[in-house]
């Protein structure tokens, strides 16, 4: 089997999806296929941002890490969109660190080759990228009205559906350790609810190892903010 061309990887991410021939060609140029090493950092707070990530598969968190060293997401990003958006507001830093919780591969490319590239880049790319801002502003408002008023089993199947849109597969790793962090509760509280979905054969987990194994199940247990977002990306990115 034929290795894929960085062109046919280029399409498995949506914001480069969405762009023409034409449009992607001078991205194109400057990217490189890279892997993405479960707990990679690839933003620290408040550094220079020094690459900008397209992921093709994998799921990356933005962790917001409070004063007394309490983390929690803040926000998750897959191949629907990239990891330094800050660079496309003409910002170079954010207060957040973005580090891999779904291993996978990305398209990357240098953050001062993207910052010359971005001025020359047509209309139809800047009105996607804004859009694409908009929608990522949109899951974070979603996330909040959810953390606080939803029930952490909703929101344990809400966080389970996104990832499994975004790693593209049913099986993919996941620790107590790290659900706990996406949703902000105790680790104790992660594996009862974990328990609980999976006695439902709604999932599999086991060693570090989540697989999905009812899909619609799923979405019957998660609360409408899942949709909510699914149907934001799907309004201003255009479908899947």
């Amino acid at each position: 089997m034929a290795t894929p061309t960085l062109e046919e990887h280029l399409v498995q991410n949506r914001l480069l999806r969405a762009l023409s021939p034409a449009e992607r060609q001078p991205l194109l140029l400057a990217l490189e296929l890279v892997a993405l090493r479960m707990r990679e950092r690839l933003i620290e707070p408040n550094v220079p941002i020094p690459f900008v990530y397209f992921p093709l598969h994998g799921v990356v968190s933005l962790i917001s890490t409070l004063g007394d060293g309490t983390q929690v997401e803040v926000a998750t990003i897959g191949n629907e969109g990239l990891i330094g958006l800050p660079l496309v507001l003409y910002a170079n830093t954010i207060p957040f660190t973005a580090f891999v919780q779904v291993p996978g591969e990305a398209l990357r490319i240098d953050a001062a080759v993207f910052g010359r590239l971005l001025p020359e880049g047509t209309d139809a790319l800047h009105q996607l990228l804004y859009r694409y801002s908009l929608a990522l502003f949109n899951q974070l408002a979603q996330h909040v009205g959810c953390n606080r008023l939803h029930r952490i089993e909703q929101r344990c199947a809400r966080w389970l559906l996104l990832t499994h849109d975004r790693v593209g597969r049913d099986e993919f790793p996941l620790t107590h350790e790290f659900l706990a962090l996406m949703l902000g509760a105790r680790r104790a509280s992660v594996t009862e609810v974990a328990g609980r979905l999976q006695k439902a054969g709604l999932i599999r987990y086991r060693l570090g190892i989540m697989r999905v194994l009812d899909r619609a199940g799923l979405e019957a247990t998660s609360c409408e903010c899942y949709g909510v977002i699914k149907q934001e990306y799907d309004r201003l990115l255009g479908p899947a």
